[in-house]
Parts: C-alpha cells; sequence; structure tokens
C-alpha cells in the first residue's frame, strides 16, 4: 500500500474521530452527562483530525469561547502544514 494512501486513510479517520467527538461532548454537555475531556479533544486535533475539529466546533457550536480551541485547534493546521510543506521540499529540492 502507498504511504500517500495510508496517510490520507488515518487523516480521514482522524478528522472524523474528531468531528464525532465534538458532537457528542456537546451533546453530553447539554444532558449534563460525563464529558470527553479536553486534552483528548486537542490530542484529536493535533493528531491529524483540526479539520474535523474545526469543523465540529464551528457545526456544534462547541468550545468557541476556549481560547486553549480558538488557538490550539488553527495552530495544529499550521503545524501539520508546516510538516507537509518541509516533507515535499525535502523530497522535491534540487
Amino acid at each position: 500500500m502507498k504511504p500517500t494512501l495510508v496517510l490520507c486513510a488515518y487523516l480521514l479517520l482522524m478528522n472524523l474521530a474528531a468531528f464525532i467527538a465534538f458532537g457528542v461532548d456537546k451533546h453530553r454537555a447539554r444532558q449534563g452527562r460525563w464529558r470527553i475531556p479536553e486534552a483528548r479533544l486537542l490530542l484529536l486535533s493535533a493528531l491529524g483530525g483540526f479539520v474535523g475539529a474545526f469543523l465540529g466546533m464551528r457545526v456544534f457550536h462547541h468550545k468557541t469561547r476556549k481560547v486553549k480551541f480558538t488557538l490550539g485547534v488553527p495552530l495544529t493546521a499550521v503545524l501539520w502544514i508546516a510538516a507537509a510543506g518541509l516533507l515535499l521540499w525535502l523530497r522535491f529540492r534540487g
């Protein structure tokens, strides 16, 4: 299996997991039930689920007032994009 395909599958799963986690956490918050720890939500973003986390924040209106999420999720996106850019640069440089 090609590494690119594996990476794409991994990122798809991480983003789906992050989106679902934000939705589940919001649902549990409304019901006053046990919540998903904030560290776990941020970890999903850091592990590559930043798009799903961002969409989950917007769709479910969840964690949008918390600075650690409004800065943390975009920061993980920037770090992933920078890492991808570095890998591409290393691969295709002269």
